[in-house]
Formats: C-alpha cells, sequence, structure tokens
C-alpha cells in the first residue's frame, strides 16, 4: 500500500471512528418533546406504553432529573396537520430533546412526495429552533413500515412506499446533520412476531416499542455516573486462528452482550448478532469494525483486519 493510500485509510478511520462515537446528548432536567402522529401517541396501547414515555421513564431509571415530558401528536395527522398544531401550542424554545416522527399519514392519504419533503423540511427545522437551536438535541424516527401487520398483510406496495417517504425524511435529516434512528427494520418482524404488533393489527404494540427505545438508547451518550458498571470493564475482542476464524471476546462478558454489529469499511454493516463468538470466515479480506452493545447500554467499539 502507498503512502498516500495509507493516509487516506487512516484519516477515515479516524472520521469514521468520529461518527461510530457520536451521540445525542442528554441535559437535565430532561425536558423531551415528542412531535408525531399516532406512532407517537401511542394508538392502541396505554399511556406509560407509548414510545416517548417509555424512553422518559429510561432516562428516570438511570438517574437522570426529570424535567416533563410533552406530546405534540394525533392518529392520522399528516405534516402539515403537525405543523399547524405546533403553531397554535405553547411551546418554548428550551427543550433539551425533541424527537419528530411524521410521513405515514402523508403516503396513506395519497399526499405528493415532494409536498412532503418542503414540509418535513420545514418541520424538521422547527424541532431543532425548539432544541435551543442544539442539533445534538434532536432526533429524528424513520417511519415503520405498516405492510408487516394483519392491515397491511404483507403488501409490497406499502413495502416501497415507506421506503420512498424514509429515503426523502433521511436525506433532509442528514442535510441538517441531525440524529436519524431507523427503527423499520423492527417493525418488519411484525408479521413473523405478532406479539409486535397492537390489539388493533395495525399499529406496535408495547413490546414493539420497547425495541424501539432499546435501540434509540444506542444514541446516547449516557452519564457514566449514572450506570452501572462492571467490576472488570476490559474487553479483548481479537479473531482466533483456527481454520474458521471466529470474532471472539472473554467469556466473563459473554451474558452481558446485548448485540454485536460488524461494519465494513464502507460503513455498511455486514454483520449483526445479539451474541460472541462471531463467525467472520465469509468476510472478504479487509478492515472491519465492530461495535459491542452489552447492558445498561454500556458500548465498546473497535477495528480488526480479516
Amino acid at each position: 500500500m502507498d503512502k498516500i493510500n495509507k493516509i487516506g485509510l487512516l484519516l477515515f478511520i479516524a472520521l469514521y471512528s468520529i461518527s461510530l462515537y457520536a451521540h445525542l446528548e442528554i441535559k437535565e432536567p430532561v425536558r423531551f418533546l415528542a412531535l408525531g402522529d399516532s406512532y407517537t401517541i401511542g394508538q392502541s396501547v396505554a399511556t406509560e406504553e407509548r414510545w416517548p414515555n417509555q424512553l422518559y421513564a429510561r432516562f428516570n431509571e438511570l438517574g437522570y432529573s426529570p424535567g416533563e415530558l410533552t406530546i405534540i401528536a394525533k392518529t392520522g395527522w399528516r405534516t402539515d396537520q403537525l405543523a399547524a398544531a405546533i403553531k397554535t401550542a405553547s411551546l418554548n424554545n428550551n427543550y433539551t430533546l425533541v424527537s419528530l416522527l411524521i410521513g405515514v399519514n402523508n403516503f396513506y392519504q395519497g399526499g405528493s412526495l415532494e409536498q412532503y419533503k418542503i414540509e418535513f423540511e420545514q418541520l424538521l427545522k422547527t424541532a431543532i429552533s425548539l432544541a435551543g437551536n442544539n442539533i445534538q438535541n434532536v432526533f429524528v424516527v424513520s417511519i415503520p413500515d405498516y405492510a408487516f401487520t394483519p392491515f397491511g398483510n404483507g403488501n409490497s406496495n406499502i413495502s416501497a412506499g415507506i421506503d420512498r417517504f424514509n429515503a426523502a425524511n433521511k436525506q433532509i435529516t442528514n442535510l441538517f446533520n441531525v440524529q436519524y434512528i431507523n427503527i423499520t427494520p423492527i417493525s418488519r418482524k411484525g408479521l413473523e412476531k405478532p406479539e409486535l404488533v397492537a390489539s388493533d393489527g395495525l399499529h406496535p404494540s408495547a413490546i414493539q416499542y420497547q425495541l424501539w427505545v432499546d435501540l434509540m438508547l444506542e444514541f446516547f451518550e449516557l452519564n457514566e455516573t449514572n450506570i452501572a458498571t462492571f467490576e472488570n470493564p476490559e474487553i479483548r475482542v481479537w479473531i482466533n486462528n483456527t481454520a474458521s476464524p471466529m470474532l471472539v471476546t472473554q467469556n466473563e462478558f459473554m451474558q452481558t452482550i446485548n448485540s454485536v454489529k460488524i461494519y465494513s469499511i464502507s460503513g455498511n454493516v455486514v454483520l449483526e448478532s445479539n451474541a460472541l463468538p462471531l463467525p467472520v470466515n465469509a468476510l472478504p479480506r479487509g478492515i472491519y469494525f465492530y461495535k459491542i452493545v452489552l447492558e445498561h447500554q454500556k458500548v465498546h467499539t473497535g477495528l480488526f483486519v480479516r
């Protein structure tokens, strides 16, 4: 490898490592504003089972001082209806956390994708403003795929439409350097796992919302003083030298692992599991990054050469 390529590779690794460690901030007291539609107001689940309520409760459990939870959302709302509701609400611009999840009804009601882009961008600007113009206090949640419910019955046209709208909101979110949390893959397990769908046969259940919250917490820089630590925090990860290489770690950590993700150097997830060891023999030769999420959302990252 020549000198220029080496420098380029090292620069990429440095930049990728920064993105891997980028987290949402949590400021105390936690003043959380959730903006959205039926998925945010939690249609067909109890109030405490809505994902914003579950996330807010998890912050409290982790020791963060509570401020308030405000939800501006209603079943059936499109982007324009959410925008109108925000204008009439008495909202300040000092929320320490603001979320935005909107768009399914724009698609379901046959709305224009181009108009959705315009209105979504304006809503994102509003969300940033309500967070005191701090983008690290704002996150966007992808639209779940209701094709994977008894109501949607596996309709591929629904999935294709959801993908188009999510591609649009993700592109806009990235333009503003706001964190984007993709929960859509979780929603697409709804037909194979009926417990993920609410009793109405359309909306997510409390169990699915809990999985969303588990994923969301991976994007937060949690205060280590509020999280239980391990007696031995050291983690050693390596590839063994067998005929079928495996990514392995110390045995004492085997029961604490929530998830393991392997990323290619281009940033794509190439392997995923909830345990180690993880077979990597099928991976082409090259440099890979790993992200291990342990209990209490303690994250360990690094790289290895295959």
